[in-house]
């Protein structure tokens, strides 16, 4: 027997260090890939073709933000599945939009209030399906709206079925609800939302994540449009222009003396998109204007910006014209709270079951309505429980079909684990 070629005066700390990696890995292991639930498992994987049916019927109906009738028909179709799986359903209908807002409540037997959130609406005009028609190809099920955000409205409802055919009640109340106005902001659900999730202590928002990441969203922007608008002097362009205050001239200027102004403000994003001034060629212009898209991730983002704004505008190219500035708050930004992120530790855990990674994304340049449902703090909020897919609003989008039974599964195991939080 030969001797050890470890056996020296390190021998005993190299031991030492051997066993505390082994016993981290261990704990690794018992934490990140743990047995799964065979019986949920074997549901979600039951649960696929019923699905997949769902997610034809509703992107069959085309269902744009300006589509009344093919929003009228999406209420139809997700109040009627909520009211078979035993829902208490109401409408709220929009003042400003096309459509309305299905709410379904669920009363059980446990003490936590959970709300389950996805849209209706999509991007797309009317007669897209003619052009981009579902289809099956490689993995992946193509049609407009799938993945943004009928494949959140699929996996909710199917998730539900789910614990509803294994006898789970232990919750005081699941709230559901479907929202029509989304993608133009939410500017009527938006309130709602906001009031709902505050009577809640968990809200897990349904909006689709990236094949290429698979995971959730911690984090996403708040939303504004601000508007500079300019006031000069009309005169004629070519006999009397110095008689004239250019308001387009001045538009100019202010634009490119603000075009940089959000470095200076941490968490703030602002972009000129559109401008327009003048009547006709030969007359100076009186009135100009300018609208910029603004995203936030700071709560006082709006106030920070509009002070800003308001001090550079101060600093004049054409004298006697006036600058004013505008912002129209649009979503507040989401930003998961300590207790979200710890969540989302555990639904790495549940995705480790079944052998996928989760990602957590920290934040993302669009805005979800998870910043309306988080907006009073009282709610753990959690974001992008939908489909995997890519393509959101452009042509062929599309989800994953292998992504279908672990989203499934994700929901419903995470829906119990909060469910039994103490």
């Amino acid at each position: 027997m030969h001797p050890s070629p470890f056996r020296t005066a390190r021998a005993p700390r190299l031991v030492l260090s051997l066993m505390a990696a082994l016993s981290a890995c261990a704990v690794f292991t018992c934490a990140h890939a743990a047995d799964p639930d065979t019986k949920l498992l074997e549901a979600a994987k039951q649960a696929q073709p019923a699905l997949i049916d769902t997610l034809k019927d509703m992107v069959s109906i085309e269902s744009g933000s300006s589509n009344a009738a093919g929003l009228a028909k999406m209420a139809d179709y997700t109040e009627k599945q909520l009211k078979a799986l035993g829902a208490r359903t109401e409408r709220h209908k929009s003042g400003k939009g096309a459509g309305s807002t299905v709410v379904g409540t669920f009363t059980g037997t446990g003490t936590k209030r959970l709300m389950l959130m996805a849209h209706m609406d999509t991007v797309y005009p009317e007669g897209t399906l003619a052009t981009q028609p579902w289809r099956v190809e490689s993995g992946r099920i193509y049609g407009p709206g799938i993945a943004d955000d009928k494949g959140g409205i699929a996996v909710i409802l199917h998730a539900l079925k789910m614990l509803n055919d294994a006898g789970w009640r232990d919750y005081a109340k699941v709230t559901v609800l479907f929202n029509s106005d989304e993608e133009i902001g939410s500017i009527d659900s938006g309130e709602l939302i906001a009031t709902l999730a505050a009577e809640h202590d968990y809200v897990f928002s349904c909006e689709p994540i990236a094949a290429r990441a698979e995971g959730l969203l911690l984090g996403a922007s708040g939303t504004g449009t601000v508007t500079m608008q300019v006031r000069g002097r009309t005169s004629h362009a070519g006999a009397a222009p110095e008689l004239g205050r250019n308001a387009l001239v001045e538009l100019s200027h202010q634009i490119l003396q603000t075009r940089d102004i959000a470095k200076s403000i941490p968490g703030t994003q602002l972009n000129w998109t559109v401008a327009q001034a003048g009547q006709v060629r030969n007359q100076i212009p009186e009135r100009a204007f300018a609208t910029a898209d603004m995203r936030l991730t700071v709560a006082d983002g709006f106030e920070r910006m509009e002070a800003a704004l308001r001090e550079r505008v101060a600093n004049k190219l054409v004298p006697d014209t006036e600058t004013t500035i505008a912002i129209e708050r649009g979503r507040p930004p989401f930003v998961a709270s300590s207790a979200a992120r710890e969540l989302a530790k555990k639904a790495q855990g549940i995705y480790g079951e079944i052998g996928r990674k989760l990602a957590l994304h920290d934040n993302t340049g669009g805005a979800t309505d998870a910043g309306f449902a988080a907006r009073s703090g009282k709610a753990i909020v959690l974001e992008s429980f939908g489909l995997a897919g890519e393509g959101y609003h452009a042509r062929d989008e599309f989800i994953t079909v292998d992504s279908i039974v672990p989203r499934l599964y994700l929901m419903t195991r995470m829906m119990q684990e909060v469910a039994k939080a103490q």
